[in-house]
């Protein structure tokens, strides 16, 4: 065998296995959680935190909804005035009420507390989907239980 012969066969294999691990990425997307979000159509932040998740594997879908028939789904599904946000999601019976991270709601998931679900109220800037986090501002991920109270979950300091 001569060096040109080995040098495109690694060459080759190289570019196999990249083309592989490409496949894996997009393979594993999408095979994760599935959560239905609703929201404002016009919302960029939204879109932007959509993508976020769908970037870590879960798979959303999207339902146009605003103003009053959005504020009324919230209610009616257990999220208190207070804690509303911009979007609503649901995720395996569990309710995600505005820019709560990825890693809040899979630790949801593990643990399966008895619970509405989680809320980061109003749309704090650095929260996912709302700005870079190295400018984010201190903002709190809310455990909201059955009965309607509300329980610190995680909380994000200030960048």
């Amino acid at each position: 065998m001569n060096q040109d012969t080995f040098s495109r066969r690694t060459l080759l294999l190289g570019a196999v296995a990249l083309v592989a691990a490409s496949s894996l990425r997009t393979l594993a997307q999408g095979t994760g959680p599935a959560i239905h979000v609703m929201k404002d159509p016009n919302c960029g932040c939204c879109s932007a935190w959509i993508d976020i998740l769908e970037n870590d594997g879960f798979v959303v879908t999207t339902e146009a909804s605003a103003g009053t028939l959005l504020m009324r789904y919230k209610l009616d599904n257990g999220i208190p005035q207070e804690m509303v946000s911009c979007h609503t999601g649901r995720v395996d019976g569990y309710m995600i009420e505005g820019h709560v991270p990825v890693a809040d709601i899979r630790r949801l998931l593990d643990e399966r507390p008895d619970a509405v679900g989680l809320a980061v109220p109003g749309m704090p800037y650095g929260s996912p989907g709302m700005g870079p986090e190295s400018q984010r501002e201190a903002y709190v991920v809310y455990l909201i239980r059955r009965d309607g109270t509300t329980e610190t979950f995680s909380s994000y300091q200030a960048a």
